[in-house]
């Protein structure tokens, strides 16, 4: 077959924010959505999709550049895909994370809306992850001035992140900006170590090498978890790195190791050993009243804020949004290992957490414990199997529900059952506000959005987090 002919459009100006860090252009009435641009950058694009109506592009040109960028902060900017957005100015970052939100609800809720707070931006816009995942590959991303070269071999072995578009590519990186110190360290330290003692690097189309990933998890108390997820159960190996890695690093508080063999990267089948520590490390948020800390215990495999201070940020908005006043009964959907429903707590008369992922429950019973939270109970399954007549009758029916769905937003069924039960004050929290909005088109039958606060939980990245308050009729 023939290929189509690539068509390069030259001299467009970029002209505004689209929205999931894409801008848009518009030539002869067509709309064309391009990333890495910024408003007001001339370019030629080469077009990828051409639609009657609209298309995509990818830059082959600056012409010139928007006065609104910035230098990148990290040598690796543009390759790694982590930051997309280390060329805009923080505050700009934020402005267009806001008029995304906007849109959004707009554009796709169709709704009405009362007028939206700004957006609160991090205090902290580098080293504010508390998790990452380094993947060891044995196929290195070539930069684009390296593609032409035949004296560079892409066969060598590397840590890093994924490529951005290539799943057996990795980016070889120095530093990442991400998560604070000692990762980096950790990191090509373990990389020199397994090249220097002859361990294979993972191949992912052959399935096969030693060294695969490492998790890293720090907390604000100074707690540091290493996981070590190895390919293969050479004991002997396994024994010689965990060892280099404990005596080498003793600010890690807890060592693991993992074998895992399958072709996918899921650790939730699968049994962390624990080498050296507990097993888990503890991090603390503070709820912002009276002092008050809370503590919560997070394993290898634990679902956390990724970025506790605008964790904290993002609760405190969430139990301000529920009207509280120590009388209601407040389910937490999606509770995961029950963050929000414990932050909340001390305002409420009880907390009904429901998750589907049974690890994930069991972590939210023991950090009720923990936090000597006697009046919150958690349950695995799925909410519209859950909450019937019968679940309502032993527990008592929600005043407020507060739910944190996954990107893709609440299953319809959800949507219904959330109708049908009528709870006065709904809190929605989402990481999408595109599949929010769809959501909340749903409940506009029934509710009316009262209050909507948008968080970036993500500097230099086109992710942004939405909450959402919504009253009954």
């Amino acid at each position: 077959m023939r290929k189509k002919k690539k068509i390069i459009l030259s001299n467009v100006l970029i002209e505004a924010y689209a929205a999931e860090g894409k801008s848009l252009a518009r030539v002869e009435g067509k709309v064309i959505f391009a990333e890495g641009v910024v408003p007001g950058d001339l370019v030629d694009l080469r077009l990828n999709k051409n639609k009657k109506d609209w298309a995509e592009g990818t830059p082959v040109q600056f012409r010139s550049y928007s006065e609104d960028r910035v230098q990148p902060f990290c040598q690796h900017f543009g390759v790694c895909g982590g930051c997309q957005w280390q060329m805009l100015p923080y505050e700009k970052q934020l402005e267009y994370k806001q008029q995304q939100v906007t849109d959004s609800m707009k554009r796709i809720g169709k709704i009405e809306l009362p007028e939206m707070r700004p957006i609160r931006g991090a205090r902290e816009t580098r080293f504010y992850r508390n998790k990452l995942e380094y993947t060891f590959g044995n196929k290195r991303y070539l930069l684009p001035g390296e593609l032409n070269d035949e004296e560079i071999n892409s066969q060598i072995d590397v840590a890093g992140f994924h490529a951005r578009g290539f799943f057996d590519k990795v980016v070889d990186i120095e530093k990442c900006w991400l998560q604070p110190e000692p990762t980096n360290e950790i990191r090509n330290a373990v990389k020199a170590f397994a090249i220097d003692n002859g361990f294979s690097f993972y191949d992912i189309r052959l399935n096969h090498g030693f060294m695969r990933t490492m998790q890293v998890r720090t907390a604000t108390t100074g707690e540091v978890m290493v996981n070590m997820v190895l390919g293969e159960a050479d004991h002997q190996k396994i024994e010689e790195l965990m060892h280099f890695m404990k005596i080498s690093f003793p600010s890690i508080s807890t060592l693991l190791y993992t074998i895992n063999t399958k072709k996918n990267d899921s650790l939730y089948d699968l049994h962390p050993v624990v080498y050296h520590g507990s097993g888990y490390i503890t991090e603390e948020m503070s709820t912002g009243k009276n002092d008050e800390i809370l503590r919560f215990k997070i394993g290898p495999t634990s679902f956390f804020q990724t970025n506790t201070r605008q964790g904290e940020e993002l609760y405190r908005i969430t139990s301000e949004f529920a009207d509280l006043t120590g009388a209601e009964i407040v389910y937490d959907l999606y509770c995961g290992t029950g963050s929000i429903g414990i932050f909340v707590s001390k305002l409420a008369k009880k907390i009904i957490g429901v998750e589907t992922v049974v690890a994930a429950v069991n972590d939210a019973k023991e950090n009720a414990l923990i936090n000597n939270v006697s009046h919150a109970e958690f349950f695995a399954g799925d909410v519209i199997d859950i909450c019937n007549d019968a679940f309502f009758a032993e527990h008592g029916r929600p005043d407020v529900i507060i739910t944190d769905p996954p990107r893709a937003g609440m299953h319809e069924k959800l949507v219904l059952k959330i109708l049908e039960i009528e709870a006065r004050t709904v809190v929605y929290v989402s990481c999408n506000p595109a599949t929010q909005a769809r959501d909340l088109n749903l409940l506009k039958e029934k509710y009316t959005v009262t209050q909507i606060q948008p968080v970036d939980m993500f500097p230099h990245t086109l992710h942004i987090e939405n909450v959402v308050q919504l009253k009954l009729k």
